[in-house]
């Protein structure tokens, strides 16, 4: 079978985008997994596919799927490329769609200078819902990695994260905690790691530890638990830019016990590289 498919990205986390309305295909963990090897495949950090809307009040569901072949429930970078890619397919003619995902519902709005704007519903901060199985109370908690115990926020994002402030980030601890958490019991369902710096007061640089993947040039996700962990914790104010090694997302957030909505939007580039067929 001929599959076609479209590169794409969102800040150089990078993307196979694949038209699952148009074409019936079902993806095996193997298939995927060689798929995304860059050197005898199309390579890519994840695989998006578009579907049909399973409720009649939605556009289309949306799949995600890691390079190791696990489905996840949430990618924020992938959700801008979404809707980038119905439209410009013309599988939908709104420039604002509605779609459905394992963690719920998101709403996604290409702009007119073509960025994406995603709303991305409300944080999760009950243990038990991330999941983050640990005896301490939040919002700060501690993890022992080489002899020091390091603080962490930890919310969900429709997927687990574990966010861990930093005046510098020191590559062996980055990398060595990302491994670490992957299958430690803290995180049953494993778990995304972000080490993030305080650059001004609606400021953040970020660094990404992507389960299933490794370090990614941005995480979309990762960027809105950093934001909202950080703004709870009052260490920035919204708007906040978030600046991650692929380039810079806006997040906005403001909690319903400030008078805010408690939804995060998040706003950045949504990028076609080519359109492509593989033989699988």
């Amino acid at each position: 079978m001929r599959l076609k498919f479209t590169k794409m990205h969102g800040l150089g986390n990078d993307f196979m985008v694949v038209d699952g309305v148009r074409q019936k295909i079902f993806f095996s963990k193997e298939m995927i997994r060689r798929l995304a090897d860059r050197h005898f495949g199309v390579g890519f950090d994840q695989l998006l596919l578009v579907e049909p809307p399973y409720d009649p009040e939605l556009d289309f569901h949306y799949r995600i799927f890691n390079a190791d072949g696990e489905e996840v429930q949430m990618c924020g970078n992938g959700a801008r490329c979404f809707v980038r890619f119905v439209t410009d397919h013309e599988l939908c003619r709104r420039r604002e769609i509605k779609v459905s995902t394992m963690a719920g519902r998101l709403t996604l709005r290409l702009n007119p200078d073509d960025s994406v704007t995603v709303n991305m519903g409300h944080p999760v901060f009950d243990r038990a819902k991330i999941p983050l199985d640990t005896r301490e109370e939040g919002p700060e908690y501690h993890l022992e990695f080489e002899g020091r115990k390091l603080p962490f926020y930890a919310v969900s994002m429709g997927n687990p994260h574990a966010v861990f402030p930093v005046s510098d980030i020191d590559e062996a601890t980055f990398k060595g905690v990302g491994e670490l958490l992957q299958q430690h019991p803290l995180f049953p369902e494993r778990v995304n790691v972000g080490f993030v710096k305080k650059t001004a007061d609606n400021a953040l640089t970020l660094r990404v530890f992507e389960r299933g993947c490794g370090e990614t040039l941005a995480c979309g996700s990762g960027a809105c638990a950093a934001a909202v962990t950080c703004i709870e914790a009052g260490l920035v104010s919204s708007p906040v830019k978030v600046t991650l090694p692929g380039g810079t997302l806006e997040i906005a957030y403001r909690p319903e016990r400030l008078g805010g909505s408690g939804e995060i939007i998040m706003t950045g580039p949504a990028t076609r590289v080519y359109e492509g067929s593989i033989e699988i």
